[in-house]
């Protein structure tokens, strides 16, 4: 990865954190309208799918594979072994 790719991920890392925190501060609580036009929630939301879709394609430039969040309860596909199970014969003790 180059630093300039690198310094690329970090803007565009703080532009999605800035735009987050403004869509946080801005979003009223259930009953009350909210500040901002549906214009501008829109031009939100086709900021945050260009960001996303920069990231990835830098991700992929760099060979970092897909990065995905998960819920903390969400099956691993993962499977612990035992390494006392190791190189014994099942049914073996």
């Amino acid at each position: 990865m180059t630093d300039e790719s690198k310094k690329e991920r970090e803007i565009l890392m703080v532009m999605r954190k800035v735009l987050a925190a403004v869509v946080k501060d801005t979003t009223p609580d259930p009953g009350f309208r909210h500040p901002l036009s549906e214009r501008t929630i829109e031009d939100i939301r086709q900021c945050f799918g260009l960001i996303s879709a920069r990231e990835r394609e830098l991700a992929e430039a760099a060979g970092i594979p897909e990065q995905r969040p998960y819920f903390t309860d969400e099956q691993s596909a993962a499977k612990v072994v035992s390494i006392d199970a190791i190189g014994r014969k099942p049914g073996k003790e």
